[in-house]
């Protein structure tokens, strides 16, 4: 597939947003520094667990009587959890895993994702492993598990995801969690593993018009000849032309040599204007919801177009273009869509009053 060429290098965040962003990025950071490597958590098995030792180790204590099978119940009970820590730590040792994000996405489509874990052990294996995707900003909703992880070798599981928001959807990393071996806690840790995929807007299928020759709306076309498939006619041949053209049912004598005039490959030149600057008086919902909207037509007929064998451009109000051709596809102008935001009125302004170019 031939390199996407679009009519800027990057597509950067407004400012705010990218401040925003490096804020929550540092304050990520310290609040690693504090965490700790493990997390411990109570299953409602644990809570009746921890309840039940509880009075048995108040009942040896309270009553006093020398009835050593209190204290035996209640040594039991104790040792039952720190064999519980044990397994479950060695469990989670020494495990990697791996993610496999597909090519693209598109809104409403659901993707596959892959989640691939090795146990690196050398003799013990992993049991009831659960690995958790994390995304940036996003609830974690989607789980892979593993019954069992034998040693020096590796599980696959995927799950199946419908992405809501065009744009970039950054995978920050793993939460990997057991109940191994009795069920009574939950420990977990976190793995950073970055991962971003892309998100193409929706793509609706629509039907469009029968074709006009001429121009409306933004469209060309031009027939003449040239070098296409149909053939509008038969001429004589001259000097220096190709001789795989020759109608030779018509070229009887050898002075009146009859070439076949092809027509030329037409195609019509689309543009899709888009307005992106958002006003200052607008409320920030609904003129957000009808900006998502307006990416969801254009891309709807972008690829409607493309489909049928015409040119595309793409122009927004704030002066970014792309442009596409049958051969080269739709994943470009669905890029650039997935990649656009807004610009607001008061920045473009500015922007303006300092002779700087809007990207």
């Amino acid at each position: 597939m031939p390199t996407p060429v679009v009519q800027q290098d990057s597509y950067p965040a407004p400012p705010s947003v990218r401040v925003a962003s490096a804020s929550r990025q540092r304050f990520r950071q310290i609040l690693r520094r504090f965490r700790p490597p493990r997390q411990l958590k109570l299953t409602r098995e644990g809570r009746y667990f921890i309840l039940i030792t509880f009075f048995v180790g108040f009942a040896a204590i309270a009553i006093n009587t020398g009835n050593n099978l209190l204290y035996l119940m209640l040594g039991m009970l104790l040792s039952l959890i720190i064999v519980s820590g044990l397994l479950s730590e060695t469990s989670l040792r020494h495990l990697t895993v791996v993610r496999r994000l597909p090519q693209r996405a598109q809104v409403g489509r659901a993707h596959l994702v892959e989640i691939e874990v090795f146990n690196q052990k050398q003799r013990l294996p992993s049991y009831a492993i659960e690995v958790e995707d994390l995304r940036a900003g996003q609830p974690a909703d989607k789980r892979c598990f593993f019954l069992k992880i034998s040693p020096k070798s590796a599980q696959v599981a995927a799950y199946r995801r419908t992405p809501g928001r065009r744009g970039p959807d950054q995978h920050v990393g793993f939460r990997i969690a057991t109940r191994f071996p009795f069920g009574l806690f939950e420990k977990s840790r976190e793995i950073e593993l970055v991962g971003t995929l892309l998100v193409y807007p929706a793509v609706d299928p629509i039907r469009l018009p029968n074709e006009i020759p001429g121009a409306k709306g933004g469209a060309n076309q031009t027939e003449g000849r040239g070098t296409g498939d149909e053939i509008m006619g038969i001429r004589p041949m001259r000097e220096g032309e190709d001789a795989r053209d020759i109608y030779w049912r018509r070229s009887v004598l050898p002075d009146k040599v009859m070439l076949k005039e092809r027509s030329g490959t037409t195609r019509r030149q689309v543009t899709h204007v888009l307005d992106s600057i958002r006003p200052l008086a607008a409320a920030a919902d609904d003129w957000g919801q009808g900006f998502e909207q307006r990416i969801r037509e254009v891309a709807s007929r972008a690829v409607a177009e493309l489909k049928r064998g015409n040119d595309v451009t793409v122009k927004t109000s704030a002066g970014q273009t792309v442009r596409s051709t049958p051969a080269q596809g739709a994943d470009q102008v669905l890029r650039f869509l997935a990649l656009l935001q807004a610009t607001p009125e008061h920045e473009l302004l500015v922007l303006k009053s300092q002779g700087g170019r809007v990207l």
